[in-house]
């Protein structure tokens, strides 16, 4: 079933019976209706949230009911023209308001012509709008599909900087790189030189890139008396590869025994 099948179903199931014939009706209009719909869909389905599940990417979203109507509705634009299509989202951006745009950014992945939207997703990274860059970083396949190494970190560091959930960000392990780990390794000095902390589970990240520098960022959490940093520790050293990582869980063995009774994970950090 295609993301729009798989939208409009929901859809059905959702809205009412006014709801749903506006929708259709709209959806079936030339590019003209569609994009004028999509600015005017909150004065014609509610903001009721529900629940979608994308089944080829195994993504869960909870949208609300006009969220999901304006994602529907981009994709049902024509774009046997590439130039038309792209002056058509391009107005779409150039004219959103906080709630539409959260739409367009949440419709990335599904858009035609990709490449072409790039520069417009790292304009939501950039964004000091929490629902707009929220959009965007989380469950959204889109960055960790087209960004480049250098924009992928620089969502997942503003993650981090502003102590947002990681976990949340599509593609986090399959995208997780040397630089990444580095630079995470000097942010975390600067915040304990501070005296401040850094959000436990982001030590995921350094699991494939662990070397002696690291090893000794992991040794420091180990040392605290946070829980949550002893956990990231521990299961870095049981995930890596890098061998001298074994050497810490044998000198500290009473603590990962102690802890490993309570069958520790990364989802535990996830709260």
């Amino acid at each position: 079933m295609s993301i729009q099948s798989n939208l409009l179903k929901i859809i059905q199931e959702n809205a009412t019976e006014k709801e749903l014939n506006w929708i259709l009706s709209k959806t079936s209009g030339d590019s003209k209706h569609i994009l004028t719909a999509f600015v005017a869909t909150p004065r014609f389905v509610s903001k009721k949230t529900v629940t979608i599940l994308v089944d080829n990417e195994n993504l869960v979203h909870e949208w609300t009911m006009d969220r999901l109507t304006r994602v529907h509705l981009l994709l049902s634009i024509p774009h046997d023209s590439e130039e038309t299509y792209l002056k058509n989202i391009n107005s779409l951006f150039d004219t959103a308001e906080i709630n539409e745009a959260v739409a367009l950014y949440s419709a990335l992945p599904y858009l035609a012509f990709p490449q072409k939207w790039v520069y417009r997703a790292t304009e939501a990274v950039r964004s000091n709008i929490g629902l707009i860059f929220d959009s965007l970083a989380f469950r959204n396949t889109f960055a960790s599909t087209y960004f480049s190494e250098a924009e992928w970190n620089q969502l997942v560091l503003k993650c981090i900087f502003n102590d947002k959930p990681i976990h949340l960000i599509h593609g986090l392990t399959e995208r997780a790189n040397q630089k990444l780990a580095d630079t995470l390794s000097d942010f975390a000095h600067e915040r304990w030189a501070a005296g401040r902390t850094v959000p436990a589970q982001v030590w995921r990240l350094v699991i494939q890139f662990l070397n002696e520098s690291l090893l000794k960022d992991i040794e420091k959490l180990l040392l605290t008396d946070s829980q949550q940093n002893q956990i990231a520790a521990i299961l870095v050293c049981k995930e890596t590869t890098f061998e001298p990582a074994k050497s810490l869980l044998e000198k500290y063995s009473t603590l990962v025994e102690g802890l490993d009774s309570q069958r520790i994970y990364w989802k535990t950090l996830e709260e």
